[in-house]
């Protein structure tokens, strides 16, 4: 009689990638630094584009802390607004963010406008059809992103990152069905 192989029993969550070690508080102090330090180098390499190598002035200063203020913020805003969105607009939104940074900096070194804007378009278009791609393809069957908790109808939550069930559970510690009374075979009579 033929045998399914053994399946090791864990009744807990299975492991679906990496082991988060740090708490919920370390990531979001890492999401603010990231934005941060983000910021300010593209705040100095706009003013550095703006200098065209000639002496700092206050103007430049400026527009230095301006240009990084303003990317922290928006960059903060699409890091907490962007996840609630969907796949879409999350994907359009990072495109649209990268493309006028980009055409942004390119328009600082005096470059001409029709140039800052191909090349804004291009990098902007690239970064969101890539991400369109990775969203699109880590999304459950739900349409949800997987790993995340999904609310069904009756209040109750699902883990989208695949638990296993009670009955998954009760089936793979010998009982065969709900109610039935029925065991499931021993062990394979060559291993005891």
């Amino acid at each position: 009689m033929a045998h399914a192989a053994p399946r090791p029993r864990t009744a807990g969550r299975r492991p679906t990638g990496t082991p988060d070690l740090f708490s919920e508080r370390t990531h979001a102090m890492a999401r603010i630094g990231a934005a941060v330090v983000l910021g300010l180098v593209f705040g100095y390499w706009a003013a550095a584009n703006a200098r065209y190598g000639g002496p700092i002035t206050g103007w430049n200063l400026l527009l230095g802390f301006v240009s990084a203020a303003v990317f922290i913020v928006v960059f903060l805003a699409l890091l907490t607004i962007g996840p609630r969105l969907p796949r879409e607009l999350h994907a359009a939104a990072w495109g649209a963010f990268t493309g006028i940074a980009v055409g942004f900096l390119v328009a600082q070194s005096h470059e001409s406008v029709l140039r800052s804007a191909w090349l804004g378009l291009i990098s902007g278009a690239g970064l969101g059809l890539l991400l369109f791609y990775h969203y699109y393809s880590r999304e459950d069957a739900r349409g949800g992103r997987a790993g995340r908790e999904l609310t069904e109808g009756s209040g109750k939550t699902a883990q989208a990152s695949g638990e296993i069930g009670r009955g998954e559970v009760g089936r793979r510690s010998g009982e065969v069905g709900p109610g039935s009374g029925e065991k499931a075979p021993g062990p394979h009579p060559s291993r005891g």
